[in-house]
């Protein structure tokens, strides 16, 4: 099966991307606004504001609320990246773009097991080290012969073109 390029598989990681960007921003909405309720009212005649009270009502929740919504960003791309790998090798983008990814070896089946390791990669490694996720994305650019990414090596998978 011929190799996916470089370009399909940019535009494929534009499109899941912009997907699992708008849930998460709809599903962060709403945790912003109860943040920005629990503010203090500010009463010019009132008690002065002090730094324990804005940490305490504001900047404490705010923090909380943002590391959820990180864990709750793990989970959703966990979920949409290993689920829709291990069922069909394809996400919405790589189906828009008519790619799929497969075992490295021939015969075998895409496991969720080989669908996680390139999560773990690709997501948790990409967020934590700094400028990780271009070298990953970029890699494919100059390996061969299978034009894999750092988390196609780990996980021993490729990317394939497919007929519609």
């Amino acid at each position: 099966m011929p190799l996916a390029d470089f370009a399909q598989r940019l535009l494929a990681y534009l499109i899941d991307s912009a997907l699992l960007s708008a849930v998460l921003f709809v599903l962060a909405i709403p945790a912003f606004l109860v943040v920005l309720r629990q503010l203090p009212e500010v009463d010019p005649s009132g008690p002065e504001l002090t730094a324990e009270t804005i940490l305490a009502e504001f900047f404490l929740p705010l923090v909380l609320v943002e590391a959820g919504l990180f864990v709750l960003l793990l989970l959703v791309y966990y979920l949409y990246e290993v689920e829709f790998m291990h069922r069909t090798g394809q996400t919405v983008g790589k189906k828009a773009m008519q790619i799929r990814v497969v075992p490295l070896e021939p015969g075998r089946t895409l496991t969720r097991g080989m669908a996680a390791k390139r999560y773990l990669i690709e997501f948790p490694a990409g967020l934590l080290v700094p400028f990780f996720s271009w070298a990953d994305g970029l890699w494919q650019l100059w390996d061969k012969p299978y034009q894999q990414t750092l988390h196609d090596k780990v996980a021993r998978t490729v990317v394939v073109k497919v007929s519609p």
